[in-house]
C-alpha cells in the first residue's frame, strides 16, 4: 500500500524545532510529492542563517519519512526563503536650481568649439537649422554634441528622434544620449512630454549651467547649442559663462523676422561674441507641381543684412516639406540624400573650412 500525504505531514508533525513546534505547525515543507514509493519535499528555512543550523533537522524528517510503511526512499532539500535583496535606488537627479559661482567662462573638457545657434523670434526654424547643421557635421567626420537649451520649449528630442532619460552614475554627473552621430543633451529628456517648466530665470541659468558642466560630452569637435528665441537669461548666462566660439543667427528673410534678428545681432555684439554667419531660412517655395520658386517671406533679406555686417551668410534654405515631416518623425533630413541634405552639407562644410567647426 502507498503511503499518503496525509502519513507523511502527520510523521513531520513530530519532528520539532527548539521553539518546540513541529515542521508543520511552523509550515516549513513546500513541494511535497510522492511518486510509487518515493517521496520529495523540501524544507523552506526562513533566513540562511536558519537553514545552516537545521541541518540534523532535515536528517531526522528524512529518516523519519523513510521508515513510514510504503515508503521505499526519502529525499529532503533544505533551502531558505530569505528577505529579497535590496537594490540600491538610482541615484536622484535633478536638473534645475540656483546656479553656482564659477570664477569665469569655461568650456566642457574635451569640447574644442562650442557655437551657439540663435534668432530674434521664434518660428524661423532655428532648431531645425540646428538638427539637421549637428547631423550634416556628423557624416562630414565630426565629434559633434548638440545641446537644447530652449528650456521652455525643448523640441530636440522629437527632432532628433530620442526619449530616453539620462543616466548618471552617481546624481551628479550626466550621461548623454546619443542620435544620428550626434552627442545629444535637452531639458526635454527630462521631463514627460506635454509637461511645462515653469521657472524663473535662476533656475534656468542653474540648469543651463548643469547641462554644460555636468555633463559627459566626451570628446568633441564642435558643440551646437540651440537657444531658445530672444534675447533673455539662457543666452545672457550661456554668452557670458561659456568660452563661446561664436554664434549664428537665422532668420526668415521678411522684415518682421529681421526686426528681431537684428536684434540678437546686438546682444551678440553687446555680450562680445562674434557673430560668425547668418542663414537665411524659408527663403522660397518651390512648388512640387510645376517647379516654379515663390519667395513666401520676401527674398534676400537676410542676405543683405549679411552684406551689411561684413559677415558671411552661411546659406540659404527654401521652406521644404520634406524637412517638415523628417523633423516630426525623428530623423532629420540631412540624415538621408537629396537637395535638403546637400545644403546642409555646404553648409557644413563651409564651417569646416573656415576652421568654426
Amino acid at each position: 500500500m502507498s503511503v499518503t500525504k496525509a502519513e507523511i505531514e502527520a510523521a513531520l508533525g513530530r519532528v520539532a524545532l527548539p521553539d518546540g513546534r513541529s515542521l508543520i505547525e511552523h509550515d516549513l515543507i513546500r513541494a511535497l510529492s510522492i511518486e510509487g514509493g518515493e517521496v520529495r519535499f523540501v524544507i523552506e528555512a526562513p533566513t540562511p542563517e536558519v537553514a545552516r543550523q537545521m541541518g540534523p533537522l532535515r536528517d531526522a524528517a528524512e529518516k523519519l519519512v523513510s521508515e513510514l510503511p510504503g515508503v521505499s526512499r526519502a529525499s529532503v532539500a533544505l533551502t531558505a526563503h530569505g528577505p529579497a535583496e535590496k537594490k540600491p535606488a538610482p541615484p536622484s537627479l535633478k536638473i534645475g536650481g540656483h546656479p553656482k559661482p564659477q570664477e569665469g567662462p569655461t568650456r566642457p573638457a574635451g569640447v574644442k568649439r562650442i557655437l551657439a545657434i540663435g534668432s530674434g523670434k521664434g518660428g524661423v526654424g532655428k532648431s531645425t537649422v540646428s538638427s539637421n547643421l549637428a547631423v550634416a557635421l556628423a557624416k562630414a567626420g565630426r565629434r559633434v554634441g548638440l545641446l537644447d537649451a530652449d528650456i521652455y520649449g525643448p523640441s530636440q528630442p522629437r527632432m532628433m528622434g530620442v526619449s530616453k532619460r539620462p543616466a548618471s552614475p552617481d546624481g551628479k554627473t550626466i550621461i548623454p544620449l546619443h542620435a544620428h552621430g550626434v552627442t545629444l543633451m535637452s531639458i526635454g529628456f527630462m521631463l514627460e512630454e506635454g509637461k511645462a517648466v515653469v521657472w524663473r530665470g535662476p533656475m534656468l541659468m542653474g540648469a543651463l549651467q548643469q547641462m554644460l558642466g555636468q555633463v559627459q560630452w566626451g570628446e568633441l569637435d564642435v558643440l551646437l547649442v540651440d537657444l531658445p528665441p530672444g534675447t533673455g537669461d539662457v543666452q545672457l548666462t550661456l554668452c557670458t559663462k561659456s568660452e563661446l566660439t561664436g554664434a549664428i543667427v537665422v532668420s526668415t528673410p521678411q522684415d518682421v523676422a529681421l526686426i528681431d534678428a537684428r536684434k540678437a545681432l546686438d546682444m551678440f555684439a553687446t555680450l562680445k561674441t562674434p557673430v560668425l554667419g547668418l542663414i537665411e531660412n524659408m527663403s522660397m517655395f518651390v512648388c512640387p507641381d510645376c517647379g516654379a520658386e515663390h519667395q513666401i517671406f520676401g527674398q534676400g533679406g537676410v542676405a543683405a543684412e549679411a552684406e551689411t555686417l561684413g559677415v558671411p551668410l552661411l546659406g540659404v534654405l527654401p521652406i521644404d516639406l520634406e524637412t517638415r515631416l523628417a523633423g516630426d518623425g525623428g530623423t532629420p533630413v540631412a540624415a538621408g540624400d537629396g537637395p535638403m541634405a546637400d545644403a546642409y552639407a555646404r553648409i557644413a562644410e563651409g564651417l569646416i573650412r573656415g576652421g568654426m567647426a
